[in-house]
């Protein structure tokens, strides 16, 4: 069960409930991942309101990581969600509030 207390949430993939958390390590990578300098710019944008898919699959994957999932990007690129497109930003939004 996710601790919100930890910045934690709750996502159903691939029928499957997962927790995921941004944690620093996972913070760290995605600032890589994305050229971000430091993580007020890695907030600014994901706050642009602008995500693509591409986006999704690398901050859920962080997410997932820093919950202790061994998965890779790939693999959480074929993975389903609940509502399509729109689950997965939903997810997405959920976790970067949860984070931010």
């Amino acid at each position: 069960m996710a601790n919100k207390y930890r910045g934690e949430i709750t996502a159903l993939l691939d029928g499957v409930p997962h927790t995921l958390c941004l944690t620093l390590g996972a913070l760290a990578e995605l600032e890589s991942v994305f050229g971000s300098d430091d993580m007020l710019s890695l907030a600014n944008r994901f706050g642009s309101g602008r995500i693509s898919a591409t986006d999704c699959t690398r901050i859920i994957g962080a997410g997932l990581r820093g919950a202790g999932h061994d998965i890779a990007d790939e693999a959480v690129a074929k993975m389903r969600g609940e509502n399509g497109a729109a689950g997965f930003v939903d997810i997405v939004g959920r976790l970067l509030s949860a984070t931010f």
